[in-house]
């Protein structure tokens, strides 16, 4: 075995997987990077704006919460499984909240307890779609989507937003829609853009796609990836199963309540969608196959306790204020977010990666939007405490003396 040719070894893991263990995100690199300049020269001395990790802290009775769980839960059941979809008392809880705040019929049978949103998209992808089948995108995107498609053995198809407002390029979604579309991927509010999408988008979006469906006589599926549905500001969000029969809801409690690590969330199937029941039991299929059962135990119980309680958001509405503003007297261009914790700023040169590496020179730690499937812009996740933006401004003052960019 020894005097086996390199060309004659056989690869002891998937290559496909060892190529992507090997691609490092973007984002997680320049916030690696960040730590080693906060080791040498103190944090308070880097503006690092690369990670979506909500600064805002978790509601303070989530801890009493907890403790009262471990408690006055038995422990066999506090930490044992639960059913492989989620608890039924708590599928039950997510269910009434739905019905209670959107005005829409759920049932705990369509809700799948989840690892957070990742594993929904994972589960729900892996659920619906077969080779040769086609998931839509709206350019910017989250990175990981392209991963997570590509994973279920579909194809993804990028369909750029409008730049002048970052709502989606509805022509080009009829255009990209083809008889082999199984589903189109909707985040609102938007990573990395902040932009939360019109009422008027939804409801054209959604006669394109029932138009699309007898057309090629298949169901096309929304998914909704919504972790960022509570962070808005002065606006309305649209619920889509209301405008849509064949949604697929997938949610994540990291944001709206700040638990980001706990990785709980939940998928529901709208009853409303072709064959729901059927939809239901692939997803529950494809969460078995992928590992995806039974979310954690501790957390299903501390949702059910505290669901519809949020975190302070509006810390976020303060910085996003402060930094929109202050880096619009600056020169810069940016779009003005309506929700999420994102500001997505044009880059004054094409090559944002470039312009992004000027910046570290301030030690201003930003992300090109290259990886987001849209060039020319950086992302500032604006989930930071209030006094590093504000400390922060004098940097992009100097970074925007850099491309003559004050008014």
């Amino acid at each position: 075995m020894a005097n086996l040719r390199e060309s004659d070894k056989k690869m002891s893991v998937a290559k496909k997987m060892l190529d992507l263990g090997k691609q490092s995100s973007v984002i997680r690199e320049i916030f690696e990077y960040g730590l080693k300049r906060k080791a040498e020269i103190g944090a308070e001395n880097v503006f690092d704006f690369s990670l979506g990790n909500p600064s805002v802290p978790a509601p303070p009775q989530l801890n009493d919460i907890i403790k009262q769980l471990i408690d006055s839960v038995p422990a066999e059941k506090l930490h044992g499984y639960t059913s492989a979809p989620g608890d039924q008392s708590v599928r039950e809880a997510v269910a009434d909240y739905i019905q209670e705040t959107f005005r829409f019929p759920a049932t705990a049978e369509l809700i799948y307890m989840t690892c957070g949103a990742a594993s929904g998209l994972a589960i729900c992808l892996n659920a619906l779609t077969t080779q040769d089948d086609e998931v839509i995108v709206f350019a910017p995107f989250f990175p990981e989507y392209r991963i997570y498609v590509e994973h279920s053995n579909a194809k993804l198809i990028i369909v750029p937003c409008n730049e002048h407002d970052f709502q989606p390029d509805l022509a080009g979604l009829e255009q990209a829609i083809t008889a082999n579309t199984k589903a189109i991927i909707v985040n609102s509010p938007n990573n990395p853009t902040g932009t939360c999408y019109r009422e008027d988008t939804i409801q054209k979006l959604a006669e394109i796609l029932k138009q699309k469906q007898l057309e090629f006589k298949k169901p096309i599926y929304i998914l909704s990836d919504g972790p960022y549905r509570e962070l808005i500001y002065d606006i309305e969000l649209p619920y889509l199963p209301h405008y849509y029969d064949n949604t697929i809801i997938i949610y994540s409690y990291s944001k709206s309540i700040s638990l980001a690590g706990a990785r709980i969330g939940y998928i529901f199937v709208s009853p409303l969608a072709e064959n729901a029941n059927d939809l239901f039991v692939a997803i529950c299929g494809a969460g078995r196959s992928l590992g995806y059962v039974c979310a954690p135990s501790l957390f299903q119980f501390l949702i059910k306790e505290c669901i519809g309680m949020t975190a302070d958001l509006s810390i976020y509405k303060k910085n996003r204020d402060i930094l929109y503003n202050g880096l619009k007297d600056l020169g810069f261009t940016a779009v003005y977010p309506s929700g999420a914790f994102y500001l997505f700023v044009k880059s004054p040169i094409q090559d944002a990666e470039k312009f992004c590496e000027l910046a570290k020179k301030y030690e201003l730690l930003l992300v090109p939007s290259d990886s987001f499937g849209y060039a020319g812009f950086v992302r500032i996740a604006y989930c930071v405490s209030t006094e590093q933006i504000i400390n922060s401004l004098p940097a992009f003052k100097q970074l925007a003396k850099e491309y003559n960019l004050l008014p």
